[in-house]
């Protein structure tokens, strides 16, 4: 029977109720202060809020990050008859699997996300933003800068640099959206399922024949650099190359959406903050990190305990889920001075916003070129940008994401 940890003194609280969704944080806080590895009969799992505990568990080869057959079981039963294949490519996805394939996937494409490979998109990036400002953020016009701003641009340049041809994109960015409703675990009716699932499906079979394409015809993306390092028929199978790049064509644009969003926000509502970027420019990339670590696109990961284990004088149990709060961690006192400030000039200790060790984002070098590209153009060039609705923002209800549902401003 597995040992169970004592029940804290602050009460369960559901972290998908709207309260929560809309800002979970003092709980959070409160939980890491009294039990920061405490188990949630609420929840089926172990909350793990500290942040020596979270890069405990991140160091630790019997936390498991296959977590395919949860995701499964949530399925409807009516649904299930189309969940086969879908499932399948999940177990291809990098953040599924575990050391030593999931070594061997991430290797494949280690030269291709390399910030010095990763450079050589920053004057596409900031053409790409220039061009979605002057359609999107006219000065003295009103919008939804998550609609018209943070989602397309890093759709723009994540398409560039997989390579889809700009009449490919509404498939290929609706097909994500549905894939992001499965994973993250916002799709709740029978029909969302079946649209998720089948959307994953056609998405592997569009970059299936895309890699193709590039065999025949090479180009300047990572597709065809992957394919010119010789590493796919021979490290990894075609079958797992193709379904490794459903993980990035849905990774890159979400992370980076939320990341632009949820940085802009922080600095609107800090009128000094916003005021240092504006004066020192190159502090936009200190606006990202902090945002990062303090309200960033991600909440937590979940895990799996592979075997038996002991964190902080607690016993977990083989099959135990667990959840790494790293929206808690990357709060830590212990870790962070005065960690509820919002310190554009902060230095020091690593936050958790991309995990870190083996499963740190491959990804995080592009997202910060987007994102710090975006926000850095945004404040400087659009002095008037001030909320529109300080008061009307809401969050997207999920377990894992930190997403707004719009952010309405004034350009």
């Amino acid at each position: 029977m597995t040992t169970r940890a004592p029940a804290p003194v602050l009460p369960e609280r559901y972290l998908l109720s709207p309260d929560m969704i809309a800002d979970p944080y003092d709980h959070l806080d409160a939980l890491r202060e009294q039990a920061p590895v405490h188990w949630s009969p609420l929840h089926h799992a172990w909350l793990v809020t500290g942040y020596e505990q979270v890069m405990s568990c991140l160091r630790d080869p019997a936390v498991s990050a296959d977590r395919v057959r949860p995701l499964m079981d949530a399925v409807p039963q009516g649904a299930r008859e189309d969940a086969e294949r879908a499932f399948g490519i999940l177990s291809r996805w990098m953040v599924f699997n575990d050391p030593p394939r999931h070594r061997r996937l991430r290797r494949v494409f280690q030269e291709a996300f390399a910030a010095r490979a990763v450079a050589r998109y920053r004057a596409f990036t900031e053409k790409a933003t220039r061009a979605v400002l002057a359609r999107k953020a006219v000065p003295g016009s009103t919008g939804d800068l998550m609609a018209g701003v943070a989602k397309p641009l890093p759709a723009l340049v994540f398409a560039r640099w997989l390579g889809i041809p700009p009449t490919d994109g509404p498939s290929f960015w609706y097909w994500n959206t549905r894939v992001a409703d499965l994973v993250l675990g916002t799709a709740q009716e029978e029909s969302e399922y079946r649209a998720s699932l089948q959307a994953l499906v056609s998405l592997e079979d569009y970059l299936g024949a895309l890699v193709a394409r590039r065999r025949a015809e090479p180009g300047d993306d990572l597709i065809s650099q992957v394919l010119r390092e010789g590493r796919v028929g021979d490290s990894v199978s075609e079958e797992e190359f193709v379904g490794m790049l459903t993980q990035m064509a849905f990774a890159g644009g979400e992370t980076t959406s939320n990341l632009i969003a949820n940085t802009v926000l922080a600095l609107l509502t800090r009128p000094d903050r916003l005021a240092a970027v504006r004066a020192e420019p190159e502090l936009a990339q200190g606006a990202v990190e902090e945002t990062l670590r303090l309200d960033g696109p991600s909440k937590m990961s979940i895990r799996t305990a592979a075997r038996d284990l002991d964190l902080d004088g607690r016993t977990l149990r083989a099959g135990d889920r667990i959840f790494l709060v790293t929206a808690a961690a990357n709060r830590d006192p212990a870790r962070f001075p005065d960690p509820g400030r919002f310190d554009v000039r902060r230095s020091g200790a690593t936050h958790l916003g991309f995990g870190f060790g083996a499963h740190f984002c491959i990804g995080a070098a592009l997202a910060r070129l987007v994102a710090v590209a975006a926000v850095r153009t945004l404040v400087c060039d659009h002095p008037g940008l001030t909320l529109a609705d300080p008061g009307g923002l809401a969050w997207q209800p999920s377990l894992l994401n930190r997403s707004l549902t719009a952010l309405p401003v004034h350009y």
